[in-house]
């Protein structure tokens, strides 16, 4: 064999063998990787649990109106979903233990339900919008995070815009049901458009107006407003995007609530829910 050739086949396995290592190091990588979400999620969906008994929630009794009020209501509107309208508004609140969970994490601010997903957690708020990325509830490193009002907003959700993220977890826990929002199974049914939170000093109950899935941009985090005009047009501009018409009008003198978490690695997905009523507690 010529000296040529033996250098050829010495370059050809030591390419061989870098491609082998490098397949290796990112197979050994990738079940890392998968190892560690599973552990993490394991850990999140056990902290879900235990937390759901320490809250002891349960629905308060705060029906606005009669039947029969909603039926004459009814007869004299020219809305079609008048009914639905006066359901939503007889929608019992939640009251929940947040003194319980304080003593568990003091940065606890409230509680969150999405109907028809599996959204029903504590939710945070810390000096940053970032700790939370990577950290439980119970403070422990975790990629999956927590559920955390943005820093800026007001605790008690009184803000023109109030902000809550949390990642989009492929395992469902997190934001990662909120996916089912852009289901037609979801849409079909009126009654899972409604967020109830609880905070200190009231219960809340918000009526989704727009769903959407947008490039990461910062231009919806808009929490406070020079006026009415300026913040009715910026809830148009929302409701505008959604993807599904939820006939649902917004005003200037509305407050909204506001969920943001990751759809993909470049999008995020958006839903946006006005205030139809609040409790004090």
């Amino acid at each position: 064999m010529s000296r040529e050739k033996k250098k050829e086949n010495i370059s050809k396995r030591a390419i061989l063998s870098i491609i082998f290592f490098v397949s290796l190091g990112v197979l050994i990588f990738s079940g890392y990787k998968l190892i560690r979400y599973k552990l993490e999620s394991d850990e999140t969906n056990a902290e879900i649990t235990a937390l759901e008994g320490i809250a002891e929630i349960t629905e308060i009794d705060d029906s606005t109106s009669t039947n029969d009020e909603i039926s004459s209501a009814c007869q004299i509107s020219e809305n079609p979903d008048c009914a639905l309208y006066w359901k939503y508004l007889n929608t019992p609140l939640i009251d929940v233990n947040l003194a319980a969970l304080k003593a568990e994490n003091s940065d606890t601010v409230g509680w969150l339900q999405v109907l028809g997903t599996n959204v029903n957690y504590p939710f945070v708020q810390t000096a940053d919008n970032r700790y939370y990325l990577y950290h439980s509830f119970n403070h422990s490193y975790n990629s999956g995070g927590w559920v955390f009002l943005d820093y800026r907003n007001n605790k008690s959700l009184t803000d023109k815009n109030s902000i809550i993220y949390a990642h989009g977890r492929l395992d469902n826990t997190m934001f990662g049901s909120l996916r089912k929002l852009l289901t037609s199974d979801w849409i079909s049914n009126p009654e899972n458009f409604l967020l109830r939170t609880k905070t200190e000093n009231s219960s809340e109950l918000w009526q989704v107006f727009s769903i959407y899935i947008i490039p990461t941009t910062s231009d919806y985090l808009q929490t406070s407003f020079y006026n009415d005009a300026t913040a009715e047009a910026f809830f148009k501009t929302l409701k505008s995007r959604s993807t599904y018409n939820f006939n649902t009008s917004v005003s200037g003198s509305d407050r909204i609530l506001t969920l943001s978490t990751c759809y993909d690695d470049s999008r995020r997905l958006v839903i946006h829910a006005k205030l139809l009523k609040s409790r004090e507690s």
